[in-house]
């Protein structure tokens, strides 16, 4: 969505004197009215924590506790941006994250201060949210009003949001108070929220999808939230239930966590009317649509706001939908620029045509895109040609319905973390029995992808898979989804005739190719030999999950 002549502040402003339920975590709730008082606090507080002259960017490293839509409101109010702080990044990388943002200020939480161990992160104040210190901050500003900064436009910085890519660092996403409160107002309307409906927010809140999808409409609607300080598959509909919840945003593979729960007779006994979310897969959403009686709206938004994809009644089951309105969106051929021709399917839906129709999604129209936070190189690239570049994979079909079919080379998405296969390798080159190291994505079994990577082991030695998962465990900047469930052993790695690791040619052997393969099967930390018996199993999953045909073939 565009900036428009909305903003945040205003919406926050709006709930001033609203003495309804606002916000529910855990056994505690706050009044919208409450809410909009304890943002005009902190916002009166970051006043006076900044230094003069400084850009005013906040780092917000919490779970979903109370205190992150609390600062995401004090920061509309005061005009300025908050830095969503992931909390699995470790070390150097954690500290690069902060400091690249020009966070003066980092609010976190006693839980998190380990990650802030040994970091280097000069003239940042830290505000610890559970503790006495905090408080006593805090106090002076109790009795503050909600009053809007002159800074605080539609065109002002409202989040800085990671994003990776091809380049390896993760790059920080700009989003203005006037594109987020479009967006909110915009699902508003789609969805038909009104102040009566319940949000409830498990995805984590320094990801796009809980903030721009999940909260912003509630606040645009006066809506109430429910907060979930980290997903629970467990604890999910019994959350629901305790608040009333009528609406959720999942990403990744949130949804077949649910369904991997113990089924209950009442499971349809709940007061949700919809989850709306990208990567469930159409097998999964038909299965919990039929168990808990909700449906689930696929969709899709570039991280960078430069293209969007809508579900309209008539959509194929396992397409994501048409181009948004405005959007001029285009299959394209990254080589050549020409888009690349409509996907060609068998009777039961499988892809026949996979290396002709799949490209890069790319938009040809006004782009709302915003930019990168001092990243001019990685703006260029994403706007090349003239044209918005999602980094994505897609095929369309010859309605003009779009599918999603992966990343690019460089980028993965596990678990609904967007990953740059250069970040992992920066690491796994640490390992003293390889010579080189590639990495890259295969498809998942149900949504995103898996990481594999491909070892070549020193001369006169045999990759040590023990040794291996202990090297990982060791790594503290290894985040908690970047380990490799695949891993390829390799005499020489594959280059290209610029002496460049020939990922293309890996990636299209996946994990079916004559080399010896070790995996990790789920919740395991070991990795064994990837037997033909493994890979029956795993294909028979992918079957399941309609994801077949995204394999290259054996």
């Amino acid at each position: 969505m565009k900036a428009t002549g909305s903003t945040v502040a205003e919406l926050v402003q709006a709930r001033w004197g609203d003495h309804r339920p606002g916000l529910h975590f855990e056994d505690k709730a706050l009044t919208h009215h409450q809410i909009a008082a304890g943002a005009a606090a902190r916002a009166a507080l970051l006043a006076d924590l900044l230094p003069r002259g400084a850009e005013p960017h906040i780092g917000v490293l919490l779970d979903n506790t109370p205190e992150y839509p609390l600062w995401l409101s004090a920061a509309a109010l005061a005009g300025a941006a908050v830095a969503g702080i992931n909390p699995t990044r470790r070390g150097a990388e954690l500290a690069r994250d902060i400091v690249h943002t020009d966070c003066r200020v980092l609010v976190t939480e006693r839980s998190h201060l380990p990650l802030l161990d040994g970091l280097q992160l000069p003239d940042i104040r830290v505000l610890v949210t559970d503790s006495e210190a905090y408080g006593e901050l805090l106090s002076p500003y109790a009795g503050a009003a909600p009053e809007t900064s002159p800074a605080a436009t539609p065109a002002a910085r409202m989040l800085l949001y990671f994003t990776s890519g091809s380049t390896g660092a993760p790059k920080a996403a700009i989003c203005s108070q006037g594109r987020l409160a479009a967006a909110g107002e915009s699902l508003v309307t789609h969805f038909g929220v009104d102040s009566s409906d319940v949000h409830y927010i498990c995805m984590p809140m320094f990801h796009g999808n809980a903030v721009i999808a999940d909260w912003a409409p509630a606040l645009a609607a006066g809506a109430g939230v429910a907060l979930r300080r980290r997903f629970s598959a467990s604890a999910f509909l019994d959350d629901v239930r305790a608040y009333g919840a009528t609406y959720f945003t999942y990403v990744g593979r949130a949804v077949q966590y649910l369904l991997a729960t113990p089924e209950r007779a009442d499971d349809t006994r709940n007061p949700l009317r919809m989850g709306f979310g990208t990567e469930a897969g159409a097998v999964d959403a038909a299965r919990f649509e039929e168990r808990f009686g909700v449906r689930l709206v696929e969709g899709y938004g570039s991280s960078e706001g430069g293209a969007a994809i809508q579900r309209t009644p008539g959509t194929p089951p396992a397409a994501i939908g048409r181009a948004a309105p405005g959007d001029e969106l285009a299959v394209v051929d990254p080589g050549t620029f020409l888009e690349c021709p409509p996907a060609v399917f068998t009777s039961d839906g499988r892809l026949l045509n996979g290396d002709a129709a799949i490209g890069e999604l790319v938009n040809k129209g006004r782009s709302p895109f915003e930019g990168y936070w001092r990243n001019a190189e990685a703006e260029a690239a994403r706007l090349r040609g003239g044209w918005y570049w999602t980094g994505d994979l897609f095929y369309r079909d010859a309605e003009g319905f779009l599918y999603f079919a992966g990343r690019t080379d460089d980028r993965l998405r596990v678990d609904s973390e967007n990953l740059a296969a250069a970040v992992i390798e920066n690491i796994l080159a640490r390992y003293a029995g390889a010579a080189g190291v590639a990495v890259y994505a295969v498809p998942d079994p149900v949504a995103g992808d898996q990481v594999m990577a491909a070892v070549a082991p020193r001369a006169g030695t045999d990759f040590d898979p023990l040794a291996f998962a202990e090297f990982l465990l060791s790594q503290p900047d290894l985040g908690t989804k970047m380990a490799p469930r695949f891993v390829r052993v390799v005499q020489r790695m594959p280059v290209t005739a610029t002496n460049k690791v020939a990922r293309s040619t890996l990636r299209k052997a996946g994990f079916r190719c004559p080399d010896p393969v070790w995996w990790r099967p789920p919740g395991s930390a070991a990795y064994r030999r990837l037997t033909p018996e493994a890979v029956a199993s795993l294909l028979a999953e992918y079957r399941a999950h309609a994801r077949e045909g995204l394999l290259p073939p054996s």
